[in-house]
C-alpha cells in the first residue's frame, strides 16, 4: 500500500491524531491486509507503523528484522532492547494523543480486539488515549469495489441455480427410491454435501467448510457439519435445512454469497413448522426493513440495530430462548468479514453499517431433538438504498 491519502483523510474526519498498527507473530491479520504487507513474511519481533492524520508515517522495527516494513512509506527507527523499544515508541508518537488501534473497549467486539492489554497499558503510561479502529477497519476492509459487488451478484446467480437443483434432486431421490436403496429411498446429508460441493467447483467457484446439509433434528444444530461417519439419511417426510456459500474461484478479491433455505421432503409442513418459519421470516424481514429505511433516509445505522429489530419479533412470539446467535455477519473477501455484524446478542456491535458493504441477515430458531429453521439472505448497501441480493424465501419449500 503506497497511497496513504484515504487513510489520512479518514483520520481527519474522525478527529483522530493517527492510526497505530502493531504486530508480532502475525497476531493482527487486519494490519497486513490494510497495509498491503506480505501475509506470509517471517515475523518474530514487534513492529509498529504509525500513520498520522497529517504528515509522514513512522516505522519502528527490531534490528533483527529491519526490513519488515520497507515496502511502506515513511521514516524508520530501529530498536533492540525493551527499554529502547519503549523510548523509541514515545518518540514515534510525539505530537499524537488520541490514537486508533485494533482495540475494542472491554473486548466488546472481539474481532477487533487484537492488541494485547499490556501494549495498551504501555501506551496509556505514555499519556496516549487509545480508541477503537473499528469503523476505520470497516472503511478499508469491508467497503466493496464495483468489481467486488459484481462478483457477489455473479456468485449469487450461480449458487441460486445450484441450490435449486440440489433441492430438486433430494425430492426426486426421495420419491424414486434413490441410489441408497431402502424402503423409503432418498439420499443422505453427506452425499448431498459432496454433490453440492462438486457443482460449486464445476461452476467456477470455491467454498470452505461446507456446504451444510442438515436433516431432521440435525437442523436444530446451527453449526452442524455432516461427515461420512455421522451422515443422516434424507427420506420422504423429513425436515431439511441447507446452508450454502461460495465465491468466484479465480478472483482473490471476490465477495462471498451465503444463504440458508429450509423445506420438507415429499409432504406438507405441519402447523408448528409453518408457525416457526413465519416467525423467522418476519424477524428477517424486520431486520431488512430497518436497514432499508435507515439508508433511504441517509441515517447512520449501527450493527446492533437490525439485530434488535429481528429479536423483537421473535421475543413477541415467545421464542426468544431458541434464537441463540446474532442476526447476521459482514461479508467481503472473507465469509465472515471485518465490517459491522448485525449483533446485539453475542456482542453489542456499534460499528456503522457503511455504504457499499455486504452482510447476511439470518435469524433462526432451534429446537434440540426436533428441528431448526434459519432463513438467510444477503444485503448490499448503497448511498440512499439497500437491497437483498438474491431470492427471498417466503414459505417452506415442498421438495
Amino acid at each position: 500500500m503506497t497511497n496513504l491519502d484515504p487513510i489520512q483523510s479518514a483520520l481527519r474526519e474522525a478527529q483522530l491524531d493517527g492510526w497505530l498498527f502493531y504486530d508480532h507473530h502475525h497476531r493482527d491479520p487486519l494490519a497486513y491486509r490494510i497495509l498491503g504487507l506480505d501475509e506470509n513474511a517471517h515475523v518474530t519481533r514487534r513492529w509498529f507503523y504509525f500513520i498520522p492524520a497529517s504528515g509522514e508515517p513512522r516505522k519502528l522495527v527490531h534490528r533483527i528484522e529491519t526490513g519488515r516494513l520497507d515496502s511502506l512509506p515513511g521514516s524508520k527507527t530501529e530498536y533492540s532492547s525493551w527499554q529502547e523499544l519503549e523510548a523509541e515508541l514515545k518518540t514515534l508518537l510525539t505530537g499524537a494523543t488520541t490514537i486508533a488501534m485494533q482495540y475494542s473497549p472491554r473486548n466488546a467486539i472481539m474481532y477487533l480486539g487484537l492488541v494485547d492489554a499490556g501494549t495498551v497499558e504501555v501506551l496509556h503510561e505514555l499519556g496516549k488515549t487509545i480508541v477503537s479502529s473499528a469503523d476505520l477497519v470497516s472503511r478499508f476492509e469491508a467497503v466493496l469495489t464495483e468489481a467486488q459487488i459484481d462478483s457477489h451478484f455473479e456468485a449469487q446467480r450461480r449458487l441460486d441455480e445450484i441450490l435449486a437443483a440440489g433441492f430438486e434432486r433430494i425430492g426426486n431421490l426421495a420419491r424414486s427410491g434413490g441410489p441408497n436403496g431402502g424402503p423409503n429411498g432418498g439420499t443422505d446429508e453427506f452425499s448431498m454435501v459432496q454433490w453440492l460441493a462438486e457443482r460449486i467447483e464445476q461452476a467456477g467457484m470455491v467454498t470452505a467448510h461446507g456446504p451444510n446439509v442438515s436433516c431432521g433434528p440435525n437442523s436444530a444444530d446451527s453449526h452442524y457439519e455432516p461427515t461420512l461417519a455421522n451422515s443422516r439419511p434424507i427420506r420422504s417426510g423429513d425436515f431439511l435445512l441447507i446452508d450454502i456459500w461460495a465465491k468466484l474461484a479465480k478472483d482473490p478479491k471476490a465477495c462471498w454469497y451465503d444463504i440458508t433455505w429450509t423445506g420438507v421432503v415429499d409432504r406438507e409442513p405441519t402447523e408448528h413448522e409453518n408457525l416457526i418459519f413465519h416467525t423467522v421470516r418476519n424477524a428477517r424481514d424486520a431486520a431488512i426493513q430497518t436497514v432499508q429505511e435507515a439508508f433511504a433516509a441517509n441515517q447512520p445505522l449501527q450493527g446492533w440495530q437490525p439485530d434488535d429489530a429481528a429479536r423483537r419479533v421473535i421475543r413477541a412470539s415467545g421464542f426468544a430462548d431458541f434464537f441463540t446467535h446474532r442476526t447476521g455477519h459482514n461479508i467481503a473477501t472473507e465469509l465472515h468479514g471485518a465490517g459491522a455484524h448485525l449483533d446485539n446478542f453475542e456482542t453489542h456491535d456499534e460499528r456503522l453499517i457503511l455504504p457499499h458493504t455486504c452482510f447476511s441477515v439470518e435469524p433462526g430458531l432451534y429446537f434440540p431433538g426436533s428441528f431448526g429453521i434459519r432463513s438467510e439472505v444477503n444485503m448490499i448497501t448503497y448511498p440512499g438504498r439497500a437491497v437483498v441480493t438474491g431470492r427471498t424465501q417466503t414459505e417452506l419449500l415442498r421438495l
